[in-house]
């Protein structure tokens, strides 16, 4: 036998075991530990799973006389026998990984029965119906799970016997009915598997042991992982608990709660029930449950016990609970606890009220909420305004609007949502195995199901609006369509939800931005609190600017002067500029644009006074501002082609395209990105950026003499050299100069750098620094010209291979390669301010608003992080959690 210990009962467990025993494995051995009625069991560790994959998934040697060890200890705790003649004990065997993958992997529940055993229970119970639901349960997900029958051949033989009996409700069937379901579901094994279904109940479960285990890799959890960045080498864990039944009458029920609402975070028990059901019943939405509060009227003393545990474990973790029971013949059994899913108004909400109820400390609060979260908050709602022609109405299960082309499958969601397409997924019930379809669509809409159904729980989590229980819809998945009412709607028609009321609505509906909460706000006031970093936004327009600036943003750290320059009314003299033949022609143009320039940058300037405004000279390659060449040659061909055929008036035209056409084709570059671009226009066109610069700085002196603080801050881009720098930072300057003595204004807060995106800036960061005042990475460049990758052409075409294959973690254009790009980070800056001490330093490109490259440029030294609008309540959380983070390894270490 091996020597390796696998198996641990719930007595010898506690909730920092996670890694050991999952999470529900932790919870359940806690539970147990502080006194809560629990029914014993044991968990297999989170190593025999790895231990199965590493022996070609089977069971590591010694696991299973292991187990049934541990399972003769259970059956003495429980004082029955798994098989017995009498009384016999009933097992369920569930997963329960470290992160919480609600349904994502399998669960059998009532194993143990067979021909004999059901016949044990009938005589104990003295109900017969009882023991062969249970019987039928059991055959049935047993089947699926383990013996990979389809569950679509079990639902039709159930359907047909209510059908015939005329009953609504699987409870309402008749025993001998139940019996004959239990005959027919046997033979569809037998002809499905070619076997009988088993009937050694400890033959049972080890199969059932090796199915938990191979549902780690299913593709609904591979999904699930990838989506939410779990890692693949963490297994799951199996629990091995005794059976306690809800469906044992009407003094019995099964039911899934909250200790908080975890749509809003408003305190007070939350949830459903049902009364002579299994847990199953609840969470796959097959009958609808009631409000939790309703069980104080049927099964009061249970409803009274329930409150107590619910105060108890939510005391006990410091955080709202999910908690699922049963109560058998009156008695409260929990079965599982775990830290519940939220929305992030609920997450915010929760987090601030248990610091003012003197639960957890700010830090705590932080940490609690996922940086990805806050971009949830920012959803959009239906316009208050609008004339909404409401169709139905379901239960609000995840807030937020959303509109888009109805779709019954999960892999239609999924091939429109990659062509472009806005869906909406409705469905009766969603299942783990929609999982790809919820991520694909814009929401998600089910005729069944209730507040803690699969639909809800996920979409919750995902953020997504979601409306189930709806249960005016007839929906016909064969024929792909959807009846209210007296209204058909068909696959590809267009409806909206509202997951914050529950309306279904016809057509699509006008959205408008979110109200950001009191909570909201006071969270991110404790994050500036805790914050080392600072944090800054991308904005090109006065609008973004004052959108940047509401959500906190205290600079502003990249702003493109080339997006000014693609406006209508501009393009025209762009083009003029780029055409022209020689300076003298090129500064005139440059004279048309300079005033537009100027209003742009005043505008920014102005919505950002008192804080910096990075301006980035002009960067992208001239021919983008021009005409496509192909399709310019293909017009003039046929300008030509008009002309030869006698038709007068062309002859401007045709001249005026053809000379276009030549600077398209002299322009035109087999590798723009490292091509004539960025500081390589300045240097050849001095002329451009001087306009730049005395439009950056009329605007600013012209702001001062109105009384407003304007801080701009010139960037020079694409600086491979120091003597580029050297060379523009001179001419800068001079206009600098040029100006305040032509306005009599002094510009105090004026600073001269550059962006560094070429590896050879980071190289030679110590020579740069003696022209630059600041730098600020730009990691998007940096991270192709590093790995030599062009973005467009590698996220198309291998780097979603290079991740699900794991060359990479990481796709490097969303989070930083710290690696290799960030040891060039890291490398600037401590060559940086070897030169110069004082030196700024930030980051602007895409990277500036993802969380885990936060922490990254917390942990590198970085003055602040620039990102766009709406990600800047995401950038100052995730700065906060970095640093606390930081705080709390160095109190560990010490």
């Amino acid at each position: 036998m091996s020597a390796v210990k696998y198996i641990y009962p719930f007595e010898e467990g506690r909730s920092s075991m996670r890694d050991l025993l999952g999470g529900k494995g932790a919870n359940l051995a806690e539970m147990t530990h502080i006194g809560l009625p629990v029914p014993p069991g044991f968990t297999i560790s989170t190593e025999a799973c790895t231990a199965f994959y590493a022996q070609g998934e089977k069971l590591p040697e010694g696991l299973w006389p292991a187990a049934l060890e541990e399972l003769a200890r259970l059956e003495k705790k429980a004082g029955k026998e798994l098989g017995g003649e009498k009384d016999p004990l009933l097992v369920s065997v569930r997963s329960g990984a470290k992160f919480s993958m609600p349904g994502m992997m399998d669960t059998i529940l009532n194993l143990g029965l067979n021909d004999q055993t059901v016949q044990a229970v009938a005589r104990d119970t003295n109900d017969e119906r009882f023991a062969y639901d249970c019987y039928r349960r059991f055959i049935q997900m047993f089947s699926n799970v383990v013996l990979k029958v389809d569950i679509h051949n079990f639902e039709r033989i159930l359907e047909g016997y209510k059908e015939d009996q005329r009953v609504r409700y699987d409870h309402e069937l008749s025993p001998n009915s139940l019996k004959s379901v239990v005959r027919e579901y046997k033979d569809v094994v037998l002809r499905e598997t070619g076997r009988p279904f088993p009937q050694d109940p400890k033959e049972q479960l080890e199969m059932a042991i090796i199915a938990v285990f191979s549902s780690w890799n299913n593709q609904r959890a591979i999904v699930y992982r990838r989506q939410n960045n779990i890692p693949a080498d963490l297994g799951t864990a199996v629990n091995v608990q005794a059976m306690v039944f809800g469906n044992t009458g009407f003094d019995s029920g099964t039911g899934v709660i909250f200790t908080r609402n975890p749509a809003t975070g408003e305190k007070g028990l939350y949830g459903e029930y049902l009364t002579n059901a299994q847990g199953e019943d609840v969470v796959a939405g097959i009958r609808t449950p009631k409000p939790v509060a309703e069980l104080a009227k049927d099964l009061p003393e249970a409803y009274r016990r329930l409150v107590e545990v619910g105060e108890l474990l939510e005391r006990h973790y410091a955080d709202m609970q999910d908690i699922e029971f049963t109560v058998e013949h009156g008695k409260l059994y929990t079965l599982q606890t775990r830290t519940g899913k939220r929305t992030a108004a609920a997450a915010v909400k929760i987090a601030a009220d248990l610091v003012h109820e003197g639960k957890i400390s700010k830090p705590e609060a932080v940490m609690r909420i996922e940086p990805d979260q806050l971009t949830k908050l920012l959803h959009r709602g239906i316009d208050s305004q609008a004339k909404l022609k409401v169709m139905a109405q379901g239960l609000p299960a995840s807030p937020g609007a959303a509109s888009g082309a109805v779709v019954f499958d999960a892999d239609e969601a999924q091939a429109r949502g990659d062509k472009g397409q806005r869906v909406l997924l409705v469905r009766p019930e969603t299942t783990p195995d929609d999982i790809h379809g919820i991520i694909a669509a814009q929401g998600i809409l089910t005729s069944r199901g209730g507040m803690t159904c699969h639909a809800a729980i996920v979409a919750r989590h995902m953020g997504k609006p979601c409306v189930v229980g709806c249960e005016a819809l007839r929906i016909d998945l064969n024929r792909k369509e959807v009846l209210v009412g007296g209204t058909t709607i068909r696959e590809g028609d267009t409806i909206s939800i509202d997951g914050a009321t529950g309306q279904v609505i016809m057509g699509e509906v006008p959205l408008v931005d979110p109200k950001l909460s009191g909570e909201f706000r006071e969270i991110l006031g404790w994050c500036d609190e805790l914050r080392k970093i600072g944090v800054w936004a991308n904005a090109d327009t006065p609008g973004d600017a004052q959108k940047a600036r509401d959500f906190g943003a205290r600079g502003i750290g990249l702003c493109r002067t080339e997006h000014m320059f693609m406006a209508s009314e501009r393009l025209p003299v762009v083009q003029e500029m780029i055409l022209a033949m020689n300076e003298k022609d090129r500064r005139t143009a440059l004279d048309k644009l300079l005033p537009m320039q100027q209003g742009d940058f005043s505008g920014i300037l102005q919505a950002m006074q008192g804080l910096p405004v990075t301006i980035r000279l002009l960067d992208p390659p001239l021919h983008e501002f021009l005409p496509d060449g192909e399709e310019l040659a293909v017009d003039l061909a046929r300008l030509r082609t008009l002309a030869e055929k006698g038709e007068k008036g062309g002859e401007a035209e045709i001249a005026r395209k053809d000379e276009l056409l030549k600077k398209v084709r002299a322009l035109a570059e087999f590798n723009p990105m490292m091509g004539f671009r960025g500081c390589r226009l300045g240097v050849v066109y001095p002329e451009i950026y001087e306009m730049q610069c005395r439009a950056i700085f009329q605007a600013a002196a012209q702001l001062v003499k109105e009384g407003v603080d304007a801080r701009p801050e010139v960037m020079i881009p694409l600086v491979g050299h120091v003597k580029e720098l050297k060379l523009l930072r001179g001419m800068v300057e001079r206009v600098l100069d040029e100006v305040q003595k032509a306005t009599g204004v002094t510009l105090e807060h004026v600073m001269i750098g550059t962006m560094i995106e070429v590896p050879r800036a980071a190289l030679t960061a110590d020579e740069i620094a003696t022209e630059a005042e600041f730098f600020s990475f730009g990691t998007n460049d940096l991270t192709q010209m590093t790995f030599g990758f062009s973005r467009d052409d590698a996220e198309a075409k291998f780097l979603p291979v290079y991740t699900q294959k794991g060359i990479l973690p990481a796709n490097p254009f969303a989070t930083l390669d710290e690696g290799g790009v960030g040891k060039l980070v890291e490398m600037a800056v401590k060559l940086g301010r070897a030169t110069r001490p004082g030196l700024q330093v930030g980051i602007c490109g895409e990277h500036g608003g993802d969380p885990q490259s936060i922490d990254f440029c917390h942990r590198a030294g970085l003055d602040y992080v620039s990102c766009s609008p709406f990600r800047v309540p995401i950038a100052r959380l995730a700065a906060a959690q970095a640093n606390i983070a930081e705080r709390t390894k160095v109190e560990k270490d010490k």
